[in-house]
Order: structure tokens, then sequence, then C-alpha cells
């Protein structure tokens, strides 16, 4: 492009403040200060839009097996649970101390990308709410269906194993213990307490992609935090509930009616119908300025 006098124009940059500012800085330095910026609120929600564009897209068997394997390695939170609770007995700050256990399945779960329901709460919801084909909500209540089913397989399966004597009676009663107190939480209370459970997994799944290096800490930190502030997890209470009934002290209609599905449909208004939708809310207009579907 030339101007007036027929020179040619210097091509405007809209960064040309920042390069400005950073005239000093060698090429080495500018390298590790882009390489020191963290994502931006439309970076993260990219990333776990294309991961749940992924996930929609997955064969049902795979995502059948994997959501066992995950109801499976949930229930290590229980059993680790159940462990310190037995070897801390009489101690001081002891229930505090055996809420670290409760982050074991799903540091397991996470880092070993198995699928977990309340996960996917949030992960598969941003393609939907970005309307990234016609039959993705559809496809996002298959997923949910076929990973909740196949998560309370899991548990179920974990549950008879560690009542079949695969545990020690002193660890398997400090299990028993700790679904006792999951148990007092029923029906309403269960719903409540499901909220900040399904609110703090989503926004789990929202900062491990800034979290390079640090996500066990992450993980670990959100997790002992539904377990100190006694919020309920569908999936690792239903461990619990399992365990339960097969024990005899709870009955099916009730551990189901009662504990499972108000915890459920807590867990589902907490991760999407508040943090999913919030977390869209905040880019939308970023991602989309003119209005028109993303």
């Amino acid at each position: 492009m030339t101007n007036d006098t027929g020179e040619r124009a210097a091509p405007h940059h809209h960064d040309a403040p920042a390069q400005d500012a950073e005239r000093h800085l060698s090429q080495e330095e500018t390298d590790l200060v882009d390489s020191s910026q963290t994502l931006s609120a439309k970076g993260v929600y990219s990333v776990i839009r294309r991961e749940g564009e992924e996930e929609l897209a997955r064969p049902i068997k795979s995502l059948w097996w994997s959501g066992i394997a995950a109801g499976i390695g949930i229930s290590t939170s229980v059993l680790a649970e159940g462990v310190l609770a037995a070897e801390l007995d009489g101690y001081a700050y002891r229930e505090l101390v055996q809420n670290f256990g409760y982050t074991v399945g799903f540091v397991l779960v996470i880092l070993s990308r198995l699928q977990l329901f309340t996960e996917n709460t949030i992960t598969p919801v941003l393609p939907v709410l970005a309307r990234v084909h016609k039959g993705c909500f559809r496809q996002m209540l298959v997923l949910w269906g076929v990973v909740f089913a196949a998560n309370m397989v899991g548990t179920f399966l974990a549950a008879a194993f560690f009542m079949g004597g695969t545990v020690t009676p002193e660890h398997l009663a400090g299990m028993m213990s700790v679904s006792e107190h999951y148990a007092h939480a029923a029906g309403w209370s269960a719903l409540l307490r499901g909220i900040p459970a399904g609110f703090l997994v989503a926004v789990l799944v929202w900062t491990l992609p800034s979290s390079k290096g640090f996500e066990l800490f992450v993980i670990m930190l959100f997790t002992f935090f539904i377990a100190a502030g006694d919020f309920t997890h569908v999936v690792a209470g239903a461990v619990e509930v399992f365990l339960l009934i097969l024990h005899g002290d709870l009955g099916i209609a009730a551990g189901i009616g009662t504990l499972i599905l108000p915890t459920l449909i807590g867990n589902v208004i907490g991760g999407t119908m508040i943090f999913a939708l919030l977390a869209y809310a905040q880019v939308q207009e970023e991602l989309n300025p003119s209005g028109d579907a993303p």
C-alpha cells in the first residue's frame, strides 16, 4: 500500500507499543516472556471444547469400558479414606487427615484419562453451547448415559470386591464408617451438597490446562476440599452406597433414591447449570464479537 506521495507506507502493527516497550529484551528473553504467559480464558475454553468434541466422537464401547475403569478407580478414594480412618483411630484431626485419602481415586482417574461422569458435566457441554453441529446435544446425552451407567457398574464391582475379603477387617470397618457418614446426607441434603462438588470438579477441569507440571497438586487441592467440606460426589459416593447395601445396612431403593440420584442432580446443577454456563458466558463475546453463531 502507498501513501499520497507514492511512497510505500509502513505496515501497521497492533502490537507496536508492546514491541517498543520490549525493545531492550534480547530474543532469548522475549521467548522466555512468551513462554511464561498463561492461557487466556479463550485459550482454556478452546482446549476443553476440543477435548469435548473428541469425547463426543468416541465409540460407545470405548466410553463404556473407560467408564467402568473409572468407577473401579475412584473406589480407591474410599479405600484410602478407610485405611487412614482405621490407622489414625483415636488421633486428633483424624477426620481432616483422612480426607487426603479421598484425593487418591481422583488422581488415578483424571491422570489416567478415564471417563468420570462429573468431568463430563462440563467437557462435552461446551461443544453443545457452541453449537458445533446439530447432533452434538443428542451425543452429549448418550455420552452422559453410557458413562454414568458404566461408572455405577464399576463402583458396584469395586464394592463387591472389597466385601469379598480383599481388605483387612480393620480397614473394611474404616471404609464402612466413611460410608455411614455419607449416608447421613440423604435426600435434599445430598442434592444441596452435590452442587458445590459438581462446581468444584468443573473448576478442576477448567484449571488443568493452565496447570502444566502441577496437575497432581491441583487435583488434590480441589478434591480434598470436596471431602473436607462434606460435599457429595455421585461416583465416589456410589462406592459407599454399594458397600452399605452389600453389608445389609441400607436398602437398594433408599440407596439409589435418597443418595445416588439426589447427588447426581446436585452435581449436574453445579457442574453444568452453574459453572459450564458461566465459563461459556465469560468468553462468548470474545469468541463471537459480531453476534453470529460460533
